[in-house]
Order: structure tokens, then sequence, then C-alpha cells
């Protein structure tokens, strides 16, 4: 039997805010535990919550980016569970009345173009963080994050293998982090999603019983966790047992998923409207203020990397993916100029030789010691014949370290091109006279000896020879 898979991501945004959601303490990341901590946030009785407005603008801006509908009222909710790090024993939420309502985001797929719905956004704060000493055989809680503004992101269940779900993964975050809303960093915990996967018979129009799955902090690990439990449920259909409907842990080391929790009781939080806060009325002006503040957005900015710069889509999508590095390639073109910031040229160097650097350093384009403007001019010393594409591959992770003008740097290290045709010619006829046997088979026929020729006189020249001139050379006198 043929199976197909069903998947619904939760995608929870911290956004990037000064200040928690309903209090003013400090949202920085790496403080020392319970320093970012007052009455409000940690539950004290008597204290009353104030919206912080920034939150409701960053999730209002995120609805129109992702074609929702922005609704002009909505409400929050307390959602009531018990957890060491909740201190109220309640999480303030929005449940009936929320945000956001349905939307859509385009993600390519193996099979083209693919439309995901987005079922609500809404805002919430964060819980707190539980922390296990296994050598003190002690637990502890750290409030810094309670109150940390969130906002949840819940997909239609419309993706149907886990490649879809990284696709739209990617394309969710890269929308947050070009709107400058949330750092999109999943290993520290302020982008992070849960997903539903469930599978059912082709052609079924019931869906299966799904199990959610936690603890992915990398888009790889969301795909291998995937892969996973699909396979883990069709051995338990196919074995006749049944699937049961829990939150599962994906462990990495072991690249698998287990039982966290029953979810009988999923629904069952018990909302009902905060009564200290008033409901949530955006005013027209407002919302024409903030769309008027969207950037350009990664759709659009890819499809205009192909119509403007003439790029293959492939290109643009890695382009695009982040915005600091879609800037750095603007920069660099339009540096470059006459001088050699052709945009197919600059993309094939960002996306092989300066890529590479910037994921060994773990940094972002943006952090890059290298500028657009000496990017743009290694690129056109190439075009000028002053070093060849390989020389200046060998000198560029010196050069993307320290930055500076790579004019410079390559005369500094004695690596300028030879362009001069009289000297190359006199090395090119020490070569010929030194290799008579392969002159003599060339003539006869063995054209391919050509790249022989060219590598002797780039040996006896130390790699310095323009080889576009070594090679008319060498064809003129072979001829």
């Amino acid at each position: 039997m043929q199976y197909e898979t069903v998947i619904g991501l939760e995608i929870h945004a911290q956004l990037k805010t000064a200040t928690k959601i309903f209090c003013s303490c400090s949202t920085t990341f790496g403080n020392e535990p319970n320093e970012n901590v007052c009455p409000v946030c940690s539950g004290m009785p008597g204290v009353l919550p104030v919206l912080n407005v920034k939150v409701a603008e960053y999730a209002a801006k995120m609805g129109m980016a992702v074609n929702c509908v922005v609704n002009p009222v909505s409400v929050f909710a307390r959602k009531n569970y018990f957890y060491p790090d909740l201190p109220k024993a309640y999480q303030i939420s929005q449940f009936e009345q929320p945000i956001c309502g349905p939307g859509h985001v385009v993600i390519e797929t193996e099979a083209g173009r693919k439309k995901v719905g987005i079922t609500r956004i809404h805002m919430e704060e964060d819980a707190g963080k539980n922390i296990h000493s296994a050598s003190e055989n002690k637990s502890f809680v750290d409030l810094n994050r309670t109150g940390v503004p969130l906002i949840e992101i819940v997909s239609d269940p419309d993706m149907r293998s886990a490649a879809e779900a990284v696709a739209y993964l990617k394309e969710i975050r890269s929308i947050l982090v070009y709107l400058g809303i949330c750092d999109g960093n999943m290993e520290e915990g302020s982008f992070r999603c849960d997903a539903n996967v469930s599978v059912r018979p082709v052609g079924q129009a019931e869906l299966g019983t799904r199990a959610e799955l936690k603890n992915m902090n990398s888009f790889k690990h969301v795909q291998k966790a995937i892969d996973y439990e699909v396979a883990r449920q069709i051995d338990l259909v196919e074995d006749g047992e049944a699937v049961i409907q829990e939150t599962r842990l994906y462990d990495a080391a072991k690249g698998t998923t287990h039982p966290m929790r029953g979810k009988e009781e999923a629904h069952d939080y018990r909302y009902f409207p905060d009564p200290d806060l008033v409901p949530l009325v955006l005013e027209a002006q407002w919302l024409t203020t903030w769309r008027g503040e969207l950037p350009e957005l990664p759709e659009a900015k890819r499809n205009r990397f192909v119509s403007q710069y003439g790029l293959p889509e492939f290109d643009a999508g890695v382009l695009t993916a982040e915005r600091d590095l879609a800037d750095y390639f603007e920069a660099t073109v339009a540096a470059g100029g006459a001088a050699g910031g052709e945009a197919k040229k600059v993309s094939n160097w960002m996306m092989g030789e300066f890529l590479r650097e910037l994921n060994q350093a773990g940094i972002g384009a943006g952090q890059a010691k290298l500028a657009p403007a000496d990017l743009a001019r290694l690129v056109g010393l190439i075009d000028k014949g002053l070093i060849s594409g390989k020389i200046a591959k060998e000198v560029f992770p010196e050069l993307f370290a320290q930055g500076g003008d790579p004019e410079a740097f390559v005369k500094a290290k004695g690596l300028v091109q030879i362009s001069d045709t009289s000297a190359l010619e006199q090395a090119v006829d020490a070569v010929l006279a030194e290799s008579q046997t392969e002159v003599e088979r060339y003539r006869a026929g063995n054209t391919k000896l050509l790249g022989f020729f060219v590598g002797q006189v780039m040996k006896k020249t130390k790699g310095q020879a323009n080889p576009g001139i070594v090679n008319d050379l060498l064809k003129n006198k072979l001829a």
C-alpha cells in the first residue's frame, strides 16, 4: 500500500524587541539566570500586564508579509497549565481571536512552486527554562525568558514531505529576518518549530493520527526527525498497530524520536479572555503605516534578481536566502561597474569561495571583513588579466580573513600575472625547445597536448603567466 505524509508546522519566533511583552524587563539573551525578572513576569500577586506595542506591530507586519488577514480587533487569552517554568500557572496567549487570520506562502519544491496555507498567527509570552543538573541531582528554573514576546505561526497541514517542511520553514525564517523582527537563531531557541506528522493511505480523505515532534534545533534535525517519524508510523500501520496521538522528542544523537507525553488532554487548556488585558484594537492608520514600512521580501527579491541581473533561479534563491547576503551581492555589483562587477561573475564567487569562508567562520555576510567593493576589485583584477582565476582562489581565504585592497595584496605577494607578450614568448619558446617529441606528436594530430604545453609554461613562470595569451602563442607557434 502507498502512503501519503501529512505535515503541519507550528513555528515560534521570538521577536526582537528590547523589552518583554508585558513588562519593561530586558530580553537580552545569555544574562545570568533570573537577572531579567520583575514582579510582572515572575507572576507576583496584584501586578498588571501592559502590552508592548512593538509586539503588535511586528506580529501585524509578519501577517502582512505572508498574505494574512490582519484582524483589527484581537483578544488575549489565558492558557492554563502547570509547569515549574510557568510562574503564573497560565500563559498569556491568543485563542479565538488572534491578531492574524488565514494567509499563505509559496515554496519551491522538486515538483515546482507550491502554496502552503497559514491558519493563524498569534502573539504570546514565552515560558521560562528548566535546567536539570545530573551531577547535583537537582533542577533549577531560570525565568529570564519568561514573558519574552513570541509569535506563533500555525500552518495548514499542506506539506507532504520532510523536504517540503524544511523549504517552508526556511521561507518563514527568511521572511522574519528580512522584516528585522526575529534573528532566526534556532540554536539559541529564538526560532523553533514543532511538527505535526501523520500518514494515511493514498486517496484517503480522512487524516491519520498525528504525533507532535519537538526538540529540533536545526533544519537538518527537522528533516531527519520527520523522515524517521514517517517511517515509524508506516511500520506501525503495516503491522496492524495503532498510531498513538502523543508528543515525541527528537534524539539527535540517535536520529530517533521517543515519547514525551500523551496528547489526549491536548486541548483542555481552559482558555478564557484575560481579564487584565482589554481587546487590542489596531487603528487603520497604524496598519497603513506598518504596511508602508515593509521591506522587499524574499520572493520579490528572488524574482528581481532573475529579471534585473539575469541570474539563474538557483543563484537568485541562494543569494536571497539571507537579507545581508543579498545586500552584499547588490553592493558588490554596484561597486564593480565596468571594472568587472558583472552579476553572474559576482554570483559565482559569492556562491563558491565567499559562502564557503562564511560557513567556516560561522558569520553572516554583514560581518565579513572583505568589503563588497574589494570583492568587486578582485573580480576586476581577473577581467583585466592582472591575476588568474586560479591565483584569485588561492589568495581568497587570506583576503577574506583580513580584508583590504586585493590589487595591493597580490602585488605585495608578487602574484601579479605576466601579460607581457614578449616575456611570455620567451617562456613558450623555451618549453617547445625542451619538448620536441611532444611538438611532433601535436603536429601529427594529438592536439590534446596543448594542455601539457600550457602547464609547462605555467610551471616555468611560477603560475603567473596569463593563460589566454599563452594559449594563443602556443597555437600560433605549433601551427
